[in-house]
């Protein structure tokens, strides 16, 4: 059974920097374009960065400039630097595999001003 394991979630200062991974619990990454999603508490869940399988990547406008993500295949895992960040981008962030449909289990990003 294909499992997405996000890590690396925390609290951080307005300002500071963040990175969550997402590791696979089996090589789907050569057939998968991966996202980052988020979810802040009363809103709608939202695309935060999408990277396809040759890399390729999009963004929200919100973290254009200030988000990063990337891929690593060899080690099955997606990664989300976060940087500049804002109280607003506070919320749990979830991994996605597309192909497959499969959400992760959420790690939680707080910002504090």
């Amino acid at each position: 059974q294909v499992q997405l394991v996000e890590s690396g979630g925390g609290l951080v200062q307005a300002g500071g920097s963040l990175r969550v991974s997402c590791a696979a619990s089996r090589s789907i990454f050569s057939i998968n374009a991966m996202a980052w999603y988020r979810q802040a508490p009363g809103k709608e869940r939202e695309l935060v960065a999408r990277v396809t399988t040759w890399g390729s990547t999009n963004y929200a406008d919100s973290v254009k400039g200030r988000f990063t993500i990337y891929r690593d295949n060899a080690k099955n895992t997606v990664y989300l630097q976060m940087t500049s960040l804002k109280p607003g981008d506070t919320a749990v962030y979830y991994c996605f595999a597309e192909l497959h449909k499969i959400w992760g289990q959420g790690t939680q990003v707080t910002v504090s001003s």
